[in-house]
């Protein structure tokens, strides 16, 4: 098993090496709890489910909640002759520092500049091969991490910025520091998505606005991007990630699946179908 310990060689970085990458999806949220992990592996899901070449990158160090929401936190990455070989669940390629950690439970206790390294080693040092779309969990804010990760994206083509907000004002307000964000790293968006949207009755249908409702889609219209979708809070979508099942293709007919497929369907039409460029 690989472990954290390789972060001794990390003098070894070189440029990153995503030339067989076509498209990048990095998707943010200046505010925790909105979902946004939730958000970035249903996207990476429906869109290897749509037979795109998919892998998806959990940048969130001190929180990594991906191979979990995935299924894989057991499994294990391993050296191979140009860097880490990723996990494969489902014809997506998953990588996280979860998989080098000695213990699942050991908190990574780390200062801005060994995080700034371990995210160039995840660019550089990754087998992904060619993909057509990697999908990138960051964690909430503006911090080091999401520094270091756009400017080392800077020279990968065909990359754009998901972001992820509830429907409620004060995560609306720390959303709209993240689209600073972007227009100060010209970070291009490609769209917001809404999530917790809402309460759907498992009985009638009816959809509650238990934390208000629309603010994703006044985000959108003040910064002029485009308006990706709602998705409405399903007790059956946290009872999936809990236990690592594709939520979408096991309830293709809840309010919540229906408006994945349409967020991913947006998506996977705005990304490059030929070779990176």
């Amino acid at each position: 098993k690989a472990t954290v310990s390789v972060l001794n060689w990390v003098h070894r970085y070189s440029p990153p090496t995503m030339d067989a990458v076509r498209n990048t999806v990095v998707v943010l949220s200046g505010k925790g709890g909105v979902g946004k992990s939730t958000v970035s592996c249903q996207l990476a899901l429906g869109l290897a489910k749509q037979g795109l070449r998919v892998g998806i990158l959990d940048v969130d160090l001190c929180g990594p909640s991906v191979p979990k929401i995935m299924g894989v936190e057991k499994e294990d990455v391993v050296q191979g002759d140009k860097g880490w070989v990723p996990v494969n669940r489902a014809g997506v390629k998953v990588m996280s520092i979860q998989f080098l950690l000695e213990n699942e439970g050991d908190a990574v206790v780390w200062r801005g500049p060994r995080k700034d390294a371990l995210i160039k080693q995840f660019l550089s040092n990754v087998e992904w091969g060619a993909l057509d779309a990697l999908v990138v969990d960051t964690p909430p804010g503006t911090s080091d991490e999401h520094i270091t990760l756009c400017e080392n994206l800077k020279q990968v083509p065909n990359v754009g910025a998901v972001v992820v907000t509830g429907p409620q004002k004060v995560a609306c307000d720390d959303v709209r520091k993240e689209l600073s964000f972007c227009h100060k790293l010209s970070l291009p968006v490609r769209g917001i998505v809404e999530n917790m949207s809402g309460f759907v009755c498992p009985h009638c249908s009816d959809c509650t606005p238990i934390f208000s409702q629309g603010g994703g889609a006044r985000l959108a219209k003040d910064y002029d991007v485009p308006f990706l979708g709602s998705i409405p809070i399903d007790p059956r979508l946290a009872a999936a990630l809990d236990e690592g099942v594709h939520f979408a293709e096991a309830f293709p007919d809840s309010g919540a699946a229906v408006a994945v497929t349409k967020i991913v369907g947006d998506i996977c039409g705005g990304l490059q179908k030929g070779p990176p460029s």
